[in-house]
């Protein structure tokens, strides 16, 4: 699923935020920090009001298997077999790590404001539902 800005959305999970909270205007004495815990039921709606995608990191035998393809389909035919055959067999031996890395999806978040008022940043876009 793509959520783009504007969009309605209900949460889908059920979730929990804890941790340390913190007044949004610094306190003068600096001693309003507590812990807290705060639940929020699935099916609450919002909107969305940014999308951000991380994109996954190419490390480097992905980008060697997208230079050497890249190097047999432009030039293998003019190649000689036995370099021709040495390129195949090391782009062979990067195809696990190419594979791995297309498994992978890029991570997007978004920043979804709820209609009881809270904002949701930085969440995964799949715990999120249309509609």
């Amino acid at each position: 699923m793509t959520l783009n800005e504007g969009h309605r959305v209900r949460l889908a999970v059920e979730l929990r935020l804890t941790g340390t909270v913190t007044p949004a205007e610094d306190s003068p004495a600096g001693e309003d920090t507590v812990a807290g815990s705060l639940a929020l039921g699935a099916g609450i709606e919002g909107t969305v009001e940014r999308v951000d995608s991380h994109v996954k990191e190419q490390g480097h035998e992905v980008r060697e298997y997208l230079r050497l393809t890249s190097l047999l389909e432009d030039f293998g035919h003019q190649m000689p077999p036995g370099s021709r055959g040495q390129l195949e067999e090391r782009i062979a031996s990067l195809v696990p790590a190419w594979q791995a890395y297309e498994r992978e999806k890029d991570r997007v978040t978004v920043r979804v404001r709820l209609d009881n008022g809270f904002v949701l940043d930085d969440v995964p876009e799949h715990l999120f539902t249309t509609g």
